[in-house]
């Protein structure tokens, strides 16, 4: 491939290991996992040493880690498990309470303002439908993150869940969800409240990247994504316990794989590779990233060299922690063009203006959260370095940056 990828926050190559352990399965372990016999149990074993694997690699028990198609389905499962167990304890409760106010039957949800689609558009939905109470605890301008007392602030009675991402996917700045996970938990739920809040964290883009453990983030769900981190485009989640500490109801029924909670015949080969990644992840954590970090701290110092006070790092802070891997930059220098414009003008170079899934045609909501000015947002490229990132690929981006920004 020509030129120098630098998107790898919006998806990374199969590592050649993940790449032989789907191969492997797909010839040696295409049985039915359900079936009793030869083919079906090696399917099977595929499937439990994957799943350990994955648990490994969070510090979980095998049993919490639960198979899915990606993180999206992850995201909507997790939300939709919070509202039905909301429902649940309401249909439990004596509904002669003396109080009309119709919002105390309603869940009440708390995330950020710089959440993925697949959180943000969900509780969109439950907010505009009435099926639920949204609250969005900005991020402070000073540190691109969230502020333990502003969650804590956004409590309710009816608080169900709190949903947080664990590292932004356009900043790279890391929520601080150990400690709102430390103090939800310390709060003593009155009479007539909900009898838990739930903690959730997207750990999409921070696998693979920073060490991710469920015991110390205090988590009761996490979800997984396999092609942020060398595996492939499936997922799973994390559930404490599930339905003994931790609800978890099915979002559909069928032949009862995944213990009847994610029912559907197992993608034995995709998921033999997820855990291949996972092993990966779990062996060499350290070394990527540290090697990713020398990386992204040597592209910056380049671009300051060169492009001096016509640069700004968006979610750098000295108050704010970050991805080792993510730069997210605007150029905004006189007559700079803006992040879309770069892109179409250097196919040299694989980054990116934001999310991959969003539109180029205006600027980043999540810039804009965290303190950005529009014209700064506009004008901002994603660039995120991977395993096989080197500092000559990176002088390579940047001179080409250099010949097509700096006039002549």
């Amino acid at each position: 491939m020509e030129g120098v990828y630098l998107d790898y926050n919006a998806t990374t190559p199969l590592a050649s290991e993940v790449v032989q352990a789907i191969s492997e399965s797909l010839t040696q372990s295409w049985g039915n996992p359900s079936s009793s016999h030869i083919a079906g149990v090696s399917a099977k074993n595929t499937i439990t040493t994957a799943r350990t694997h994955v648990a490994n690699m969070i510090g979980a028990n095998p049993p919490d880690i639960i198979f899915t198609s990606g993180g999206t389905e992850g995201n909507n499962w997790i939300l939709h498990i919070a509202k039905q167990q909301f429902q649940k304890q309401l249909s439990l409760k004596d509904q002669q309470t003396g109080d009309n106010n119709v919002c105390l039957n309603r869940p009440h949800f708390i995330t950020s303002n710089i959440e993925h689609d697949s959180i943000k558009l969900v509780l969109d939905h439950y907010k505009a439908e009435g099926l639920a109470d949204v609250t969005e605890v900005p991020v402070r301008h000073s540190t691109g993150a969230v502020h333990v007392d502003d969650v804590l602030a956004a409590i309710r009675p009816t608080t169900v869940l709190i949903t947080i991402m664990l590292a932004n996917n356009e900043t790279g700045v890391i929520q601080p969800i150990s400690a709102v996970s430390q103090k939800v938990k310390s709060l003593k739920r009155q009479k007539g409240e909900t009898e838990k809040i739930f903690i959730h964290t997207d750990a999409a883009q921070a696998i693979g990247k920073i060490p991710v453990n469920v015991k110390e983030l205090g988590v009761d769900y996490l979800t997984i994504v396999g092609h942020k981190f060398y595996g492939p485009r499936i997922g799973a989640i994390y559930v404490k316990n599930p339905s003994e500490t931790t609800p978890l109801y099915p979002m559909f029924f069928g032949g009862g794989q995944e213990r009847n909670f994610r029912p559907g015949t197992e993608n034995t080969p995709m998921i033999a590779g997820l855990g291949k990644a996972a092993e990966l992840v779990y062996k060499n954590l350290q070394h990527y990233q540290s090697h990713m970090l020398d990386v992204r701290d040597y592209l910056e110092q380049r671009l300051k060299e060169i492009f001096g006070e016509h640069v700004i790092f968006n979610g750098k802070t000295n108050k704010s922690d970050r991805l080792p891997n993510t730069c997210n930059v605007s150029f905004v220098g006189p007559d700079m063009m803006k992040g879309h414009e770069i892109l179409s003008s250097l196919t040299s170079i694989q980054a990116s203006v934001g999310a991959a899934c969003h539109a180029q045609d205006r600027p980043s909501h999540i810039l804009l959260a965290t303190g950005a000015t529009e014209f700064a947002a506009f004008r901002a490229l994603r660039i995120s370095v991977g395993r096989e990132t080197t500092k000559d690929d990176i002088d390579f981006a940047v001179k080409e940056l250099q010949s097509l920004l700096i006039q002549k």
